[in-house]
């Protein structure tokens, strides 16, 4: 090469070549650049092989070195087939030498076109890094280091602390592939090439870059130097430790990697010393290597973080766990529409209510985006604050409409909702445009309810309408959103159909019992397919087990002032009856101090009901909405303490209201022998 030439390709490599895209590649060679090759005591006879490289040339400090003599007749030094026989090369692998006498930029264009583009397919952290090593494993070097920042910041946040190098993969060719053929065969005295150290085994894991050190100056001058330059022989100890370096008569090409605004990492690059040097052109390569390794490194972090907050989202906007109320068995099932939509409108709820009901939600916010999750998390909220209070479905789906349109012209969602009670084995449901709900009876016969379909919520000004249902005991209830049953491949009727039917199969395998809930979830999605996946998909399976009437006593009781005396005495019969008398004393007395209170303010018959399931749970209902509330009397207060004793003395207590008052319930743990 030309000394004018030579002493302009260091300079080639600035801050912005090191930022340009793969198609700003290094430019091939004049002619009067190409470095006619050398003749030594290492060169071989193949002088035609194709792709052979031109002898080996390294930098010196500075990057640069003068053309050396040539010996007449002399061929070109060993091939890259030579160093590694065997199946094809990757796409360049015999090109970035060119073979003797003539340029190779052209080749080296195109290892970098193919390079780039392989580390440009990766979407995540340990994809981009893999295929920087693989791009450039054994094409572009014998073996490579790559460090990333730990941890690598995120977008335009600013870390605090020193930077930390942290060794995130290495790669080289194996032993036995690159020692196959070298001289072996043709020479057995033949001094085999020195062997590239295992990088993994020898380089240090973790390096603190020193403030002013020199491992810093050469991360902040961005550009790739050569490993026997000043700079990088004090820099690569830093980085790869004190005790471990580079063979001296490796030769190694240092890379910072830096991404958008900051330096995030640093790729070494070294070859044995049998193969030829790293030339000046090939810190031009190394810089367009590490600066697309670096993009795509800043592409993965903000991708993560975009999976991170996604994921986050969705989480946080469905149930981190379902509620197990009395008399009915709950699973459910999510399942984002795709990789990369993780978020999505489809939500489920199970939210328990007084006497032991529970109301069972599906919903569908049209699209599967943040905006659509943000709203379906408002919706929800809403939903549960309406179940809260004991609305009627059809009421709840009326509020949940004006909320909607409260949120936008343009906010529609599907909903079903349904309040299942176990003492009177019913259902109330009610539908906003939403799928109709299935339901699997015990002996294996399911039937699409006919639940009146209504409008979706935001269209607003329509009625929604609500029916009640028998649920027998062992019956299966499945709520589910659109994506389950529609796809580009079918209707959503037929899709209804099929999932019936697959029902019926599930069932069949357990003859006369229900199949168990959870493989129950497992089978309806194993009947998606391939191109069934275009929505995200919310499932609800209900089992409902009932409370068997002899676990439930019921009275209407007039607010009068012997009241409180009958309903001791009532409770006592039914704990005598279920054989519950060592609860007879806590039962009469809380019993007595719940129904003081009621009768104090109540106009209209009280209601006293006690169930027996895996509690005691005893609730008392009058027609006044104010609850009460628990308070520390005064010592010359003579009321107050009512409600104290309850909080001392049973396991768990509560009110809520009603539309139509309030109930106050307790629960006492029950004996040994009747659990």
């Amino acid at each position: 090469m030309p000394a004018d030439v030579a002493e302009r390709a260091p300079s080639a490599v600035s801050d912005n070549d090191a930022r340009q895209p793969a198609a700003d590649g290094p430019s091939p060679r004049p002619e009067s650049a190409a470095r006619p090759a050398q003749a030594g005591p290492e060169a071989t006879t193949e002088a035609t092989a194709a792709g052979a490289p031109d002898a080996g040339r390294g930098g010196d400090a500075d990057g640069g070195s003068g053309p050396g003599p040539q010996s007449e007749g002399a061929s070109a030094t060993t091939t890259d087939t030579a160093l590694h026989p065997g199946p094809a090369k990757p796409e360049g692998a015999a090109a970035l030498a060119g073979t003797a006498g003539h340029p190779a930029g052209g080749e080296r264009l195109r290892f970098v076109g193919a390079a780039t583009r392989r580390i440009a397919r990766g979407i995540d952290l340990d994809e981009i890094v893999l295929g920087l090593c693989r791009a450039t494993v054994p094409t572009f070097a014998d073996a490579i280091l790559v460090y990333l920042r730990d941890p690598l910041p995120v977008g335009d946040e600013r870390p605090v602390g020193p930077v930390v190098l942290r060794l995130r993969r290495t790669d080289q060719l194996p032993e036995h592939v690159r020692g196959a053929g070298e001289g072996d065969a043709a020479d057995p005295g033949a001094e085999r090439p020195e062997p590239v150290p295992d990088l993994a085994g020898c380089a240090a894991e973790r390096c603190e870059v020193r403030i002013g050190g020199p491992l810093a100056e050469v991360l902040r001058g961005v550009r790739p130097v050569f490993g026997d330059s000043s700079a990088a022989r004090a820099a690569l100890p830093e980085l790869l430790g004190d005790d471990r370096p580079v063979p001296d008569r490796h030769r190694t090409i240092l890379a910072p990697l830096r991404g958008r605004r900051r330096v995030i990492g640093a790729a070494v690059f070294v070859r044995r010393p049998d193969r030829a040097a790293f030339e000046n052109d090939d810190l031009l390569v190394a810089a367009q290597l590490a600066t697309h390794t670096a993009l795509g490194v800043d592409k993965a972090v903000l991708y993560g973080r975009e999976v991170y907050i996604a994921d986050e989202l969705q989480r946080t906007m469905l149930p981190d766990s379902l509620p197990q109320p009395t008399g009915v068995r709950l699973a459910s099932r999510y399942l984002p529409a795709a990789e990369t939509a993780r978020v999505g409108g489809d939500w489920y709820d199970a939210i328990p209510l007084p006497g032991n009901r529970v109301a069972l939600v599906v919903g569908d916010v049209m699209g599967h985006s943040m905006t659509s999750a943000a709203i379906m998390g408002q919706l929800r909220t809403t939903a549960q604050t309406l179940a809260g209070l004991d609305l009627p479905p059809a009421e709840v789906l009326h509020h949940l409409d004006e909320q909607a349109q409260r949120l936008g012209s343009d906010r529609m969602a599907t909903c079903m909702y349904a309040v299942y009670d176990p003492v009177a084995h019913r259902i109330v449901i009610a539908n906003a445009g939403h799928p109709p709900p299935i339901l699997l009876h015990r002996g294996g016969r399911a039937e699409v309810l006919r639940v009146p379909p209504g409008a979706p919520i935001g269209v607003g000004g329509v009625d929604f309408e609500a029916v009640e249902l028998d649920a027998p005991a062992g019956a299966t209830l499945l709520l589910y959103t659109d994506g389950l049953v529609e796809s580009r491949l079918r209707d959503v009727w037929t899709g209804i159909e099929q999932l019936r039917e697959r029902l019926i199969e599930t069932a069949r395998l357990t003859g006369p019992n229900p199949p168990p809930l959870e493989p129950l979830c497992d089978e309806v999605l194993g009947m998606l397919g391939p191109g069934d996946r275009d929505d995200d998909i919310a499932l609800l399976a209900a089992r409902f087990e009932g409370i068997a009437p002899s676990d439930v006593a019921y009275w209407f009781l007039d607010p009068r002032p012997q009241t409180a005396r009958q309903a001791r005495r009532l409770a006592r019969r039914a704990l005598t009856r279920w054989g519950l008398e060592e609860l007879t004393d806590a039962v009469e007395l809380l019993v007595s101090e719940v129904i003081t209170n009621a009768v104090r303010y109540a106009e209209r018959p009280i209601t006293l009901r006690l169930l027996r399931t895996d509690v005691l749970r005893c609730e008392v209902g009058d027609d006044v909405p104010q609850l009460p509330r628990l308070r520390q009397a005064r010592p010359s207060d003579e009321g107050g303490r009512g409600l104290y004793l309850v909080n001392r003395l049973a396991r768990r207590w509560g009110a809520t209201r009603l539309s139509t008052g309030k109930v106050v319930w307790f629960e006492l743990a029950l004996p040994p022998h009747a659990r």
